[in-house]
């Protein structure tokens, strides 16, 4: 047998050592990464009026931390990482519980546990969690099979059981975004439209019930998005600054450090939520459509990953993972323009942030562990079947 043919017969077992697995992470996607979290840090930067301190050093670490963490997820086996996909998912659902039970507040929230040297936000540990426990669920389920509705029935108590408790605590957000990616996760393994369709149906019919348990400032969001001007100086004054703050920037921009509704501020929030207005008006459209490119860049080789993978469990975790990644910057950027409400998703790898940016680049090893085992032969059986 040939080298190459050697080499094609130890991928598909996975039996490659760690120094032969480094060599097939794809380096050009971890540098595009890096280019995102530079544009980042120098928005950090610029929003702590060209210091270093109090976000951008910390971003740094925590980045270098993150690709120390990327890369170490990237060489665990993809069976290995298969196989306990459910234990992460329960593990993050016991967190959540925890956040209900000891949780730390802040902001009027309660989203976060106490571990003395960080708070650890469980709500972001779902994102990935909540792909690799439906991916797992799927592998090798059959369309005849996903066309029966007691085979939703459990994927559909896996979404709605952390759903449910983010939104407890509240946070609309994070709650958008697990349920429109693992939405996106059953469409994506079979589920067929018109399902989709009657649960749509049935949420609008459920609005007016919905509409009670939401907390008074989440109603001020949704009215302010709604009619902006109703409450200028109040609940409104965010998303007018940050229009302004876009508008202001033009084609090129004010200049590095020299946005004036953020460095007078005007701008709320301007290293976290509003992050990307803040750059938009010192870099200008050229400078947002740039960010943009690297955003979109990044989807690309998710979902040229997903193609390329020959196991179900595969491609439906970077399907997942592509999908939440195009969710984080979408949602961020259509809130702070006014296009939907303020609902406090990060930017990501952009905004500061500790748990969020771990999650992310977690989720990235996720991507690079299935491209460096796309070639493995996976078990074919799904459910909660053995492997």
């Amino acid at each position: 047998m040939s080298d190459i043919g050697f080499l094609s017969a130890r991928l598909r077992r996975g039996d490659m050592t760690s120094g032969e697995k480094l060599l097939q992470v794809s380096w050009s996607f971890v540098f595009w990464l890096c280019c995102i979290a530079a544009a980042g840090c120098a928005m950090l930067y610029s929003a702590a009026n060209g210091k270093m301190d109090p976000w951008a050093m910390p971003q740094m670490i925590r980045f270098g931390i993150g690709l120390v963490l990327l890369l170490g997820i990237a060489l665990i086996d993809v069976r290995l990482l298969m196989r306990y996909s459910y234990l992460f998912y329960g593990v993050v659902l016991v967190l959540l519980i925890v956040v209900e039970v000891k949780g730390v507040i802040g902001g009027g929230a309660q989203r976060w546990i106490d571990l003395g040297f960080v708070n650890l936000q469980p709500s972001e540990l779902m994102k990935p969690a909540i792909v690799l426990a439906l991916a797992r669920y799927f592998q090798g389920v059959g369309l005849d099979d996903i066309g029966h509705p007691m085979v939703l029935l459990v994927p559909l108590g896996m979404i709605a059981l952390p759903v449910g408790l983010i939104v407890i605590q509240p946070d609309l957000g994070t709650a958008t975004v697990i349920t429109m990616g693992a939405g996106t996760m059953l469409f994506l393994a079979g589920v067929r439209l018109w399902k989709f369709a009657i649960v749509g149906t049935g949420a609008l019919a459920a609005l007016p019930i919905g509409w009670s348990f939401l907390q008074d400032y989440q109603k001020n969001r949704i009215l302010t998005f709604l009619d902006p001007e109703r409450d200028p100086l109040g609940s409104g004054y965010h998303i007018m600054q940050s229009k302004i703050a876009l508008g202001s920037g033009g084609l090129f921009g004010k200049g590095f450090l020299e946005g004036t509704q953020s460095h007078l501020n005007f701008l709320p929030e301007r290293q976290t939520d509003f992050i990307f207005t803040m750059l938009a008006e010192e870099m200008g459209l050229v400078g947002a459509l740039g960010l943009i490119g690297l955003y979109v860049i990044v989807m690309i080789y998710g979902y040229a990953i997903a193609y390329r993978c020959r196991h179900q469990y595969g491609r439906l975790v970077a399907l997942g993972i592509s999908t939440t990644f195009f969710l984080y910057f979408f949602i961020n950027m259509a809130m702070v323009m006014g296009l939907i409400p303020v609902v406090g998703v990060p930017l990501p790898l952009v905004s500061y942030g500790g748990t969020a940016l771990f999650t992310l680049m977690m989720s990235a090893g996720l991507l690079m562990n299935i491209w460096v085992h796309r070639d493995v032969q996976m078990g074919v059986r799904g459910g909660f079947g053995d492997l």
